[in-house]
């Protein structure tokens, strides 16, 4: 299908809808391997792979812990090359090193920088000079996006700005840590559902890091579900936080969780048909207005039925 006039397209950045989290060599080839089995029709994984350096190693193996990464990016396991590096907050002594090792190492085979704990534009403008300096040190040409974790009171005082930087890809809600932050003042059992959806603290904080993300043509990204073997809980939650507040994409920490977030995340059969039916009736008339099944729909509703093909992987979300 062709592309839309440029005043209907959909314009967010094509990421895959799951997010799956890595802490070792072991999980990162299998979290690999699971790539492949949920593929987009155009071939790309709908899953990406993050490789955890924050949390993935006791206190004083960090550097084992990165030479493991870069041979496992570099390994022939890394198939799909739909990877990023989740590197220690801006307030760790760690967090220069990770960007030594891993930038200038894996530059570009890459695909995004996940930073937690943000709590300042200033931070993340400095994270992506270094990171700059390095691929430009390994003569590296590319830029390498960052995801921003959304997990402190003082992330939230700025989150237009932070959305608005145009390295950024992706606002990731961290919704324990941010929990913590607030000094008991959120019931511990809003870690989980259906606290999380129901507080009206966390539910008022994840609809503004979507509408932010969601604004500024980036991708909000929802938490993880803590139920770790159960993908019944995962797909209520991946499904509650596409359709209720707007995310389009969500952490996975555990396998059975993938397909369940992958399937919630994007559109369903029936939407898609639906909105083949509406864009193909709209490019007959030049989209000019229509009348489907009792209904109208003009460019309005065609940015929308786009948006859902642009998800679905069938049409190019640029003109």
């Amino acid at each position: 299908m062709t592309c839309a006039p440029l005043e209907i397209t959909f314009s967010l950045p094509s990421i895959a809808p799951c997010e799956h989290l890595a802490g070792n060599e072991k999980f990162a080839k299998k979290a690999f391997a699971l790539q492949g089995k949920h593929l987009s029709p155009v071939g790309r994984s709908l899953v990406d792979v993050t490789l955890d350096l924050e949390d993935g190693a006791p206190v004083g193996q960090e550097e084992q812990l990165r030479s493991t990464f870069v041979a496992a990016i570099h390994s022939p396991e890394n198939a799909f090359r739909q990877v990023g590096v989740r590197v220690h907050a801006p307030q760790s002594s760690e967090l220069s090193r990770d960007l030594e090792v891993i930038v200038g190492k894996c530059g570009a085979d890459i695909s995004y920088i996940t930073v937690p704990k943000v709590r300042s534009v200033q931070e993340v403008l400095w994270i992506h000079g270094v990171t700059k300096h390095y691929l430009r040190s390994s003569g590296i040409a590319k830029d390498v996006p960052l995801h921003l974790l959304v997990e402190t009171p003082e992330a939230l005082q700025c989150l237009d700005a932070l959305a608005a930087l145009p390295f950024v890809e992706s606002l990731d809600f961290g919704l324990m840590d941010f929990i913590s932050h607030l000094g008991g003042a959120v019931p511990a059992d809003c870690m989980q559902s259906p606290g999380q959806f129901e507080h009206k603290i966390v539910a008022a904080v994840k609809s503004r890091i979507a509408l932010a993300a969601l604004s500024a043509g980036k991708i909000p990204t929802h938490n993880v579900t803590v139920d770790v073997k159960n993908s019944e809980t995962a797909y209520a939650d991946a499904y509650r936080a596409r359709h209720e507040f707007g995310f389009m994409r969500m952490w996975s920490i555990h396998p059975e969780h993938i397909e369940s977030i992958v399937r919630a995340m994007t559109p369903s059969h029936e939407e898609i048909d639906e909105a083949r039916e509406i864009i193909a009736a709209a490019r007959a008339a030049n989209w000019g207005p229509i009348q489907l099944n009792g209904r109208l729909h003009d460019r309005a509703s065609f940015r929308h039925y786009w948006g859902v093909l642009s998800r679905a992987g069938e049409v190019s979300g640029q003109p």
